[in-house]
Order: structure tokens, then C-alpha cells, then sequence
């Protein structure tokens, strides 16, 4: 499993995305209106818009703040113009970090992310330094008790999805970044709507992490996900279920 992934698991698991359900808010907005700013209002149209209205509607955002951040990122007169970039960098134990941001003032975000970085075992590295490592892939997160994995494996190979990988009461279905859509279309005609969907940074090699590195590694993961400006960021660690569990608790 890659550690972004990973991460995934273990903010489930300690409850963090209520916790932040208004920070989640304040980065899907920005990005809601980039992607409106760049590719239109009409999710239809666009790729991008259309997969982050499926991310805000899986965070239970109001239809109405959907609907206003789409408009004003449309009109593209109002309010802040924000800027993506994308920071590269190394954690604990030379895990790999990629970071992606959005931003109405650059100089700031890079002095936060650096900062935060230093504060917890890493550091920022030249551009360039990481990003081979990671390949964009589309990621389709499906759960329950009663989860037909078979079911769901046939499906989605049959709509062309690369892997299906199972766990316990889940399975991930991955597939290429011009096949995601189609995938989680196919899956939905066919009864199987994901608990999380997504184009990630899949990375090809992992870093395993234990003790006090991986205890660092959360805390950074954590004080990434903190920053406003920062919408994403992907790192190649692998930490024990143990592990996790002990942090969680």
C-alpha cells in the first residue's frame, strides 16, 4: 500500500476529517474555482471540475457552496486568483514527498511548507529531486461489511480498470488517469459507488518506516494537510497496520 494511502487509513482512523471538515471546506473552495477558472463552469466539460464537485459532495459540502465557488471561479474577476505549485522534498527516514498547492502568494506557501518540513525530520529539495518516482493513477475506494470484492474486481476490469487490490472489508480499484472517469462510471452503472475516488500520485518504490521515524512522519503528514495552501501532497513511506493502530489509539 503507498503511504499515501496509508495516510488515508490512518486519518480515518483517528477521526480527522470531521475534525477538519472546515479546512477540507476552505481547500475544496480554491479548487473548485481554479478548476472553474481554467476549464469552465460545466462539469460536464470539465474533467477536473467534475472530479472535485465528487469530492465535495463526498464531504457533505452544501450544494449551495459548491454552486457560489464554481460561479466566482467562473467569473474569474472576483476575489483571489490563486497560483498551483508543486514543491518537492524529502521526510524521516528519506521518505519522498510531492506537494501540491494553491496559492495567492507563493513566497509564503513555500516559507510554511519549508518550515513545516524542517520542524518534523525533512527538508525541501530542487525540483525535479522526487517527482520520477510518482506516476498519476486513478484511485476508487470501495467498503462494507457485505462488499461483494468478486463482483466488484469483474466490474471494474471489465470497464478496464489496471489492478484491483483487496483488503480487509475494502477493495482499491486503480486505473490510469484518462480511464478513471470511465471506470467510475462503469462501477456506478453496475451498483458500486466508492466511499473516496480520486487521480493520486502512486509512488514506485515505498520506504518502510518504524519508531520514532514513522511517529515523525504522521506528525509531518499531519502539519501538511494544516496548511491552507497546501491541496494534496503524496509521499512514498510504508508503515506497519501495528504502528498505525498504536497511533490512532
Amino acid at each position: 500500500m503507498s503511504g499515501h494511502s496509508k495516510w488515508s487509513t490512518i486519518k480515518r482512523k483517528k477521526g480527522a476529517l470531521d475534525a477538519k471538515r472546515g479546512k477540507i471546506f476552505t481547500k475544496l473552495i480554491r479548487e473548485l474555482q481554479t478548476s472553474a477558472r481554467i476549464g469552465g463552469a460545466d462539469p460536464d466539460s470539465n474533467p477536473r471540475l467534475r472530479l472535485i464537485v465528487d469530492k465535495a459532495k463526498q464531504a457533505n459540502m452544501p450544494k449551495d457552496n459548491i454552486e457560489r465557488a464554481i460561479a466566482k471561479g467562473a467569473g474569474g474577476t472576483d476575489g483571489e486568483a490563486f497560483e498551483e505549485a508543486i514543491y518537492e522534498g524529502y521526510g524521516p527516514g528519506g521518505a519522498a514527498i510531492l506537494i501540491e498547492t494553491l496559492s495567492d502568494n507563493k513566497n509564503r506557501t513555500v516559507g510554511d511548507v519549508r518550515h513545516v518540513l524542517t520542524k518534523n525530520g525533512g527538508n525541501l529539495g530542487a525540483s525535479g529531486c522526487v517527482a520520477y518516482l510518482f506516476e498519476k493513477r486513478g484511485m476508487l475506494v470501495f467498503e462494507g461489511e457485505d462488499l461483494d470484492s468478486d463482483a466488484v474486481l469483474e466490474a471494474a476490469l471489465e470497464a478496464g480498470a489496471d489492478d484491483v487490490v483487496e483488503a480487509e472489508a475494502s477493495c482499491e480499484v486503480v486505473t490510469g488517469p484518462s480511464e478513471f472517469h470511465a471506470v467510475k462510471e462503469a462501477l456506478a452503472a453496475s451498483g458500486f459507488e466508492p466511499s473516496s475516488a480520486e487521480l493520486t500520485m502512486e509512488p514506485s518504490t515505498t520506504v518502510q518506516l518504524v519508531g520514532k521515524e514513522a511517529e515523525q512522519m504522521l506528525r509531518l503528514a499531519d502539519a501538511l494537510e494544516d496548511l491552507d495552501d497546501v491541496q494534496n501532497f503524496y509521499a512514498n513511506f510504508d508503515i506497519s497496520e501495528e504502528e498505525l493502530e498504536n497511533f490512532a489509539s
